[in-house]
């Protein structure tokens, strides 16, 4: 199975390809990633690092990583043309509700043009008569379901009124893939994440910020004064689902009106169980100072401050991951506090 992993120096992305290089051997992997610095490069080369000492235990499969970006329209063309992928899963993006009111390019960039060079590079891999990739799983996200008061989220719930421009750019990739799916009979799947949270995840995430921030003696902000609750979702759930999504491409089906609907999905993949995020801030708490990452007698409540709801933000998301359970057999289950001690520990370890 020759597989393109985009955004393999992210956090999910690096996770996947180190799955895939353990469990499903013989398999040729290509990484892609611009390695940009929204968040510390210095943990995008600890990622990368460890896939290189990874790959080198299994030398029946082959990984190879290659610095660039999806917006690259001829590198994209280039790496189809030579690897010829069965299975293409894009994770790159520009991720981050916040960074999108400041950084509109970026997201414009990377999550439009260059997922639209994704779906015409899969256009073109049937060209000749060739085989073609047989199946585009994509990172969607939560976030396009916005202020939607409806819960749980449910895939069949009307998303067309995003609060950022994050979400937006999601939204359209979903859309896109779809018109591809009917048009050029490629298998799509989009996954709808739920806060993804693990070890050497990214710094811009609440878990990771606070963390930072308690260790320099810094106040954390907790918005719309902690009424907020949040569908944690432990990174290892992510990627079991994202393997067993990647072998089950949805096929072409027959509509109620005797025409054929396109080969063409969308999931949520969440833990399908919202922690309040004070609740959340106490666990971490205590994970970290079970980590000796914080002192025992650390003065919590003065590092706390309350404050009102951030412009893009929503109070709350959850996931209905029913559709998802059904068709692959799994469920999230990763509790919270198992997944932020695996953090905890991480971090101390990394950071010393």
């Amino acid at each position: 199975m020759n597989v393109l992993v985009t955004g393999s120096a992210g956090f999910i992305g690096s996770n996947l390809v180190e799955r895939l290089l353990v469990t499903e051997g013989p398999i040729h992997i290509v990484g892609l990633d611009s390695v940009n610095d929204y968040y510390d490069v210095s943990l995008k080369k600890y990622r990368l690092d460890k896939l290189n000492k990874l790959a080198a235990e299994y030398p029946g499969s082959k990984y190879i990583f290659i610095r660039g970006s999806i917006a690259d329209k001829n590198l994209i063309d280039r790496l189809f043309a030579e690897h010829e992928f069965d299975v293409v899963v894009n994770l790159a993006a520009q991720a981050g509700v916040r960074y999108s009111i400041t950084n509109p390019d970026a997201y414009i960039e990377a999550n439009m043009i260059g997922f639209y060079n994704i779906l015409e590079a899969c256009r073109h891999s049937y060209d000749g008569g060739k085989q073609g990739v047989q199946h585009l799983v994509y990172a969607s996200s939560s976030s396009v379901y916005g202020s939607n008061r409806k819960v749980p989220y449910s895939t069949d719930d009307n998303v067309d009124n995003p609060v950022s421009l994050y979400a937006a750019t999601k939204k359209s990739n979903e859309l896109m893939a779809h018109a591809y799916s009917q048009l050029y009979n490629i298998p799509s799947t989009g996954l709808r994440f739920f806060t993804v949270y693990g070890p050497a995840g990214r710094p811009d995430m609440a878990y990771f910020d606070f963390t930072n921030q308690l260790v320099k003696g810094e106040k954390i902000r907790i918005f719309n004064y902690g009424h907020c609750e949040r569908d944690f979702t432990y990174v290892d759930d992510i990627v079991e689902g994202i393997q067993r999504v990647l072998h089950c491409a949805p096929e072409v089906k027959t509509g109620e009106d005797g025409l054929s609907l396109p080969p063409y999905a969308v999931y949520n993949i969440g833990n399908s169980h919202p922690e309040n995020l004070l609740e959340f801030v106490r666990v971490l708490q205590e994970e970290l100072v079970r980590a000796g990452v914080l002192p025992k007698d650390y003065d919590f409540e003065s590092h706390k401050e309350l404050v009102p709801m951030q412009l893009g933000d929503v109070p709350v998301t959850f996931a209905d991951t029913s559709a998802f359970e059904r068709n692959f057999g799994f469920k999230p289950h990763t509790p919270l506090r198992d997944g932020l001690r695996k953090f905890a520990e991480w971090y101390k370890e990394f950071y010393g």
